[in-house]
């Protein structure tokens, strides 16, 4: 069984974690309505994708019909 010759010290065991570390998640902004999007996803709101509306009416309109109900 493996077992270590000596305790890792602080420092040492802080060394080693330096780039673990949580970063914050990639956002942009809807450029047609303004929203918070996360990148390289169809805006929930409105629906559209790189300036192209991606998201029917139908499929926008079952969306609000589901937040709606909860």
């Amino acid at each position: 069984m493996a077992v270590p010759a000596r305790k890792v010290s602080k420092t040492r065991g802080a060394t080693r974690r330096a780039h673990v570390a949580l970063s914050a998640k990639a956002t942009t902004t809807c450029p047609k309505c303004g929203e918070i999007v996360k990148s390289h996803r169809v805006c929930p709101k409105c629906g559209t994708y790189r300036d192209k509306q991606v998201l029917g009416n139908e499929q926008q309109e079952e969306k609000e019909s589901k937040k709606a109900k909860k």
